[in-house]
């Protein structure tokens, strides 16, 4: 399985992502500059320019023709993905940490971080509606009067988003009513990193600096899982095709320059789906992986580090036919 790399981040990712049919990937980092790739061969079809900071979080609609980015320069662009041109700005007073499409493509999500003197907020916006983009009047407003929200996707349908807290907590929040939706209780012990849905929308997967990434049902968070590593887990993906899970991460960026790549534990590691067993591991980077994504069809999966670097990698045949045996 040799990897694709692709180059053109100057400062470690913190955010790739697939787009629904799977020929684009793209990518953010904490430099200033999302960028958009073919997947298939790595090219790099273009650089969004626009933002003052590093970019956090990004998303893509479904139909592929808007982006959205989430940026420590207090700012959420969507961008027309073709033209590479800022179609709306918002203008926050805070950091933005991360940000969403709704199933429709009509309502956008952005969280501001707990900074400046400011709170975390929770934001939504019709972009049906001009009133509300051009004056920055959002159709929601969440205040968080506690830990901040890591990181936000939308739940199984378009009524709601689920929320990941820096003290360990999964949310969820009704974004008509602003109301938070009574859940189980079913914590980390540290902030949470990564939030990934299954493809049918049905599982949600954590990733956690307690060195865990669980399972849960997405509708009630009822936990499934446990998948149990020795290291920082700081992103976790599901396969759309076979039983396997997918971790990332490693020790501390503060801490990689003292250590080689083998005592840092860089691998991409795949467990069992079912029986939390780990069951291969990927090497290549020489940092902690921060984001995986699977690529839609299950047949491809890619990595961003703190190396600075995107690896593409696409499964040998042997992956396909490995059966585990119980």
């Amino acid at each position: 399985m040799k990897p694709i790399l692709l180059t053109g981040h100057e400062r470690s990712l913190t955010k790739i992502l697939y787009n629904k049919d799977g020929d684009l990937l793209f990518s953010v980092s904490k430099d200033h500059y999302p960028n958009v790739w073919w997947s298939i061969n790595g090219e790099r079809l273009g650089t969004y320019k626009g933002h003052a900071g590093a970019i956090w979080d990004i998303a893509v609609s479904t139909d592929s023709t808007r982006l959205v980015s989430a940026s420590a320069d207090q700012s959420c662009f969507v961008w027309d993905t073709e033209k590479g041109v800022p179609i709306n700005k918002f203008i926050a007073k805070s950091p933005v940490r991360s940000c969403a499409f709704s199933l429709t493509n009509d309502i956008l999500c952005f969280t501001t971080d707990k900074a400046m003197g400011q709170p975390c907020f929770i934001k939504f916006y019709d972009l049906r509606d001009k009133e509300q983009v051009e004056n920055d009047e959002p159709l929601r407003s969440i205040e968080i009067k506690d830990a901040k929200v890591n990181r936000m996707i939308w739940g199984t349908v378009e009524d709601y988003v689920i929320t990941g807290h820096d003290d360990g907590q999964l949310r969820q929040y009704d974004y008509r009513s602003g109301e938070r939706l009574p859940t189980i209780d079913c914590s980390h012990s540290s902030t949470i990193k990564d939030l990934q849905l299954s493809k049918d929308r049905t599982m949600l997967i954590s990733a956690s600096k307690d060195h865990t990434a669980k399972l849960f049902d997405a509708k009630d968070f009822r936990p499934l899982k446990t998948y149990q590593t020795d290291r920082p887990v700081n992103s976790a993906a599901i396969s759309p095709i076979k039983n396997h899970v997918l971790l990332g991460g490693g020790q501390e960026a503060m801490d990689v320059t003292t250590s080689s790549t083998k005592s840092g534990k860089f691998e991409a590691r795949f467990f069992h789906l079912i029986f939390e067993e780990e069951i291969g591991r990927v090497k290549g980077h020489f940092g902690p992986i921060n984001t995986l994504a699977f690529h839609p069809s299950g047949k491809q999966y890619a990595s961003g580090a703190e190396d600075g670097y995107v690896r593409i990698h696409d499964f040998d045949q042997s992956y396909f036919d490995f059966e585990y045996e119980f």
